[in-house]
């Protein structure tokens, strides 16, 4: 009998305590329900409302926008220069800049700039959206849709880098981030 006891795993004894406490949940939750009334029903309610709000608002923001990129060390240095700044993560698989609290990355992908996948638009951020394309179409972007006022205030502008990469500029005076 004893090495029957000593052959079963820890994990084994942990999934077990584990499922008994589940199963003791399960018994007493309707008792104590029953027993303390409505106030225990609301309280159920309450939980049940704070876990759906919870997964419904699990998107915590922006965090990386990723270019494909044929030659890593040319891009890096290219958006070097853009961004004013050096990348705070530099390794021969991904280059990552840290950009207003957001993050900009670059990956090697031999195939990048032969063909494009149709996605959306990431629109970075500036002060000057006109001066920032201007400046970017004289880095050696080219243009991809022209600087222009989209209303309330709001303008927006984007270029193609060097590596085929869309690459958009927004000024947005409506838009505050979330702290």
């Amino acid at each position: 009998m004893k090495a029957t006891i000593r052959s079963v795993s820890s994990l084994t004894v942990i999934s077990a305590l584990v499922g008994l406490a589940l199963f003791q949940v399960t018994i007493n939750a309707p008792a104590q329900v029953a027993a303390e009334g409505k106030d225990a029903v609301e309280l159920v309610g309450k939980s049940s409302q704070r876990q759906t709000e919870r997964h419904m608002s699990c998107f915590l923001g922006l965090r990386t926008v990723v270019y494909r990129v044929a030659d890593l060390e040319k891009a890096k240095a290219w958006y070097s220069e853009v961004l004013g700044k050096q990348p705070y993560f530099d390794q021969p698989f991904y280059v990552g800049f840290n950009v207003g609290g957001y993050e900009l990355g670059l990956v090697p992908d031999a195939k990048a700039g032969t063909s494009r996948d149709s996605t959306g638009i990431a629109y970075w951020g500036v002060d000057d959206a006109k001066g920032a394309y201007e400046r970017l179409l004289k880095m050696g972007a080219a243009a991809h849709e022209p600087i222009q006022d989209v209303g309330e205030g709001i303008i927006v502008g984007a270029v193609t880098d060097p590596f085929g990469n869309i690459f958009g500029v927004i000024y947005n005076p409506q838009f505050r981030v979330e702290k």
